[in-house]
């Protein structure tokens, strides 16, 4: 079947299949026609009568899908399952799989299977069901990576129509967009959709910050509009005049491209030095240095700001040159010089393959490519924790990368913030396992170091080595390395870690403070174990000590098969009457806690609570119990946590005593500049006979922020301090804390 089109038919297409069938011609790849409208009729008949939001015809989404589909140059299938990729969801009644599989084949039945599976992830519901869905997106991608091509696609219309839903939808869209979607296309290569869905989330996200970035990009441009045109003339000039076939392309930056410097990297817009940039596209990698030779010689490099990603690729197979140079009036702009293959790589990443290549050898091609999914499905294969495998997630997946060298000259990638330990777990398992300390560029550095880009790292090991410490967990930040040290730990210390698993439950029951029996507590916990699909106690233990997960995870799952097995008729340790006399606590510093006996307690340093604040205890893992105030951030955030609200205790301060010692605080001043400033500040201390512990001063453009902590006895001292500050000369605020 051939579409015939005509300009009547674009003009009136409400569905837009005219706009399919033309990106269909334009794209010159021989798709099959006839099985592609054979999709569409029947998506057709399947969402007669349902609309979006807009007022459009429903098939118009998946249409516009499959449009974008055939631009990244998916195959067949693929447009055929964009078609129908709603079907099943929104009309299971009229259709199913097997119906689909016999109409279409084996394939379109697969990938609409696995976009029906990927429900939507919900970023505001419960943790456990957000990282299920997570899991399910990257098995997906692990068994046919088109299901995510085609996801992303399903995105990027839903984020180009968004306007036309709530305030409240377009933000929550836009939030796993911008979380979950961006990301992802940068670390298939796909630079060009990463870039559409984060300027479009931004747009809802924060519709000020875009708006002045896009004015000032507007100003910006006005003031110099013939700049890029008279930098790429001279360019042009010179690459022609040496005989080099190029073409050659001029932008400015994008709107969340500066906002994401400016806010992340706390730049101001004039800081931004690739507002300006020209690619300059050739031939062969040959003529890439040539170009960025030539390119130096015409214009003053800015240092520091050169890149090769040729010689060393990024994970997600970007390679290009990439340099900053001043041109006129002292304006800066970045080149990229790259070949044609690697700009197709750069614009369409893991796509290319099928836009511009085919056969078995692509297919092997696109797995090597794809390794990094396979990391991330060992790490989700051996942690039951959904706090471990976000982690993994987002360390692994999007994170900005380091290139370091081992000593023979191997180029090994890690996130940013990767220590020397997940270096030595990237080499391999072996080298990790008898890591005893590290060197970079031939200095013995501490194992929690993390390698900067172009340092020579090397891996110092011992025949005698125990293995890996458990406190390594607490310093690696990729999730590869994490899993091979909790593999090393589940093989090799089972006995240690089920007695340490042991320990971490019982503390866990006497949380609970009422009374049970063996056989009670033995059913509570393989039900529990069951619940997350362990079979025995024993394991349960295992998996807690080598961190599979943690107690603090399964806690609610405890209480809640404890209230059903224990039930209420069980005396409790502590009558309810007799919580007032019994249960209160003295612990040190002067502080009472409720219902808490033998831990240590300590002041927070978070918001420094003094006597006469009220305040709040939390149980903290293997140090005591930590002291808030009660209107501390970080407990308004813990309360909202269903994780942690059972570690909250109630604390207050010990009625009719000088709680004797000294206590932290810290005071945040702005005041006007002037030399006698720290001289009057520490005298009026002194007079005060307060004593000064630390003193931070940071000096902007119109005043001086002085920040101190000093010690004092209680709330009420803390006052008249801050009163007296208050007095001195060219103060003009005193607050609490170190920010406002």
């Amino acid at each position: 079947m051939h579409i015939q089109q005509t300009n009547e038919t674009v003009k009136n297409d409400p569905t837009g299949i005219g706009k399919l069938h033309a990106a269909i011609e334009k794209s010159g790849k021989h798709y099959d026609t006839e099985k592609i409208m054979k999709a569409y009729e029947l998506a057709k008949e399947l969402h007669e009568g349902q609309y979006r939001y807009s007022g459009d015809p429903y098939i118009s989404h998946p249409v516009a899908v499959a449009e974008i589909a055939v631009g990244l140059g998916l195959d067949t299938d693929s447009i055929c399952a964009a078609l129908l990729h709603d079907t099943i969801e929104d009309c299971g009644e009229l259709i199913d799989l097997p119906m689909i599989k016999k109409a279409f084949g084996e394939d379109v039945a697969h990938l609409v299977d696995g976009l029906t599976k990927l429900v939507r992830i919900p970023f505001s519901d419960k943790e456990e069901q957000h990282v299920e869905d997570l899991r399910k997106m990257f098995l997906a991608m692990a068994k046919d990576v088109r299901v995510i091509f085609i996801k992303l696609c399903d995105r990027l219309h839903n984020m180009r129509t968004l306007g036309v839903k709530k305030d409240e939808k377009r933000r929550s869209t836009a939030l796993e967009t911008m979380h979950v979607y961006a990301p992802l296309a940068h670390r298939l290569g796909m630079q060009r959709m990463k870039h559409e869905l984060e300027n479009r989330s931004l747009e809802y996200l924060d519709p000020i910050g875009h708006e002045e970035i896009r004015n000032d990009i507007e100003k910006r441009y006005g003031e110099s509009r013939d700049f890029i045109e008279q930098m790429r003339k001279r360019v042009s000039d010179k690459l022609t005049s040496a005989g080099i076939k190029f073409t050659l392309e001029g932008r400015v930056k994008s709107v969340y491209s500066i906002y994401r410097k400016m806010y992340q990297q706390n730049k101001s817009f004039e800081e931004i030095f690739d507002f300006y940039a020209l690619r300059v596209i050739v031939d062969s990698e040959e003529e890439c240095y040539v170009v960025l030779g030539m390119i130096h010689e015409m214009f003053n490099m800015v240092p520091g700001r050169f890149k090769d990603y040729i010689s060393t690729p990024k994970p997600n197979m970007y390679r290009s040159l990439h340099t900053t140079v001043m041109g006129r009036n002292a304006i800066p702009f970045e080149v990229q010089i790259r070949t044609w293959e690697m700009h197709r790589i750069a614009e369409y990443g893991v796509a290319a393959h099928w836009k511009y290549k085919s056969g078995e050898d692509s297919r092997e091609e696109i797995d090597r490519k794809l390794s990094w999914i396979a990391k991330l499905i060992e790490t989700e294969d051996d942690t039951r924790d959904p706090e471990e495998f976000l982690q993994a997630l987002k360390i692994d997946i999007m994170h900005d990368e380091v290139f370091v060298f081992t000593p023979k000259g191997d180029i090994i990638t890690l996130p940013q913030g990767a220590t020397v330990i997940d270096f030595a777990y990237a080499i391999h398992s072996a080298v990790g396992n008898k890591m005893v300390g590290a060197k970079i560029n031939g200095m013995i550095v501490p194992i929690d170091r993390a390698p900067q880009n172009g340092e020579i790292v090397e891996i110092i090991t011992s025949a005698a080595s125990r293995g890996p410490s458990r406190d390594w967990m607490k310093i690696v930040r990729t999730g590869e390395a994490r899993n091979k040290i909790r593999q090393w730990f589940k093989k090799e210390q089972r006995p240690e870690n089920i007695n340490v698993g042991r320990i971490e439950v019982e503390r866990e029951f006497k949380r609970i403070g009422k009374t049970y029996t063996e056989a009670q507590k033995n059913e509570i916990l393989l039900n529990v174990a069951k619940r997350i699909g362990i079979q025995d106690i024993e394991d349960l233990y295992n998996t807690i000590g080598y961190g599979g997960i943690t107690v603090s995870k399964i806690g609610t799952k405890i209480r809640d098969e404890f209230d059903r097995i224990v039930k209420d008729e069980t005396p409790a340790v502590i009558e309810a009457s007799d919580v007032q006399t019994v249960k209160r606590k003295k612990s040190n510093g002067g502080v009472i806690v409720d219902g808490v006996e033998g831990l240590s307690v300590k002041f927070s340093k978070c918001c420094n609570p003094l006597p006469g604040d009220s305040v709040i205890g939390f149980i903290t893992k293997g140090y005591g119990i930590s002291i808030h105030k009660q209107d501390c951030s970080n407990v308004v955030s813990g309360l909202n946590n269903p994780a942690y609200i059972d570690r909250w205790v109630n604390a207050r301060w010990e009625s009719g005593s000088a709680h004797g010692g000294e206590f932290e605080a810290q005071i945040r001043i702005i005041a006007q500049p002037g030399i006698r400033l720290i001289a009057d500040i520490t005298m009026a201390l002194a007079d005060m006979r307060v004593a000064l512990l630390g003193i931070t001063t940071h000096n902007r453009s119109d005043c001086t922020i002085v920040e101190l902590t000093v010690s004092c006895k209680n709330l009420d001292h803390f006052k008249s301090i801050l009163s007296r500050l208050r007095s001195v000369d060219n103060v003009e605020e005193v607050t609490r804390g170190y920010t406002t």
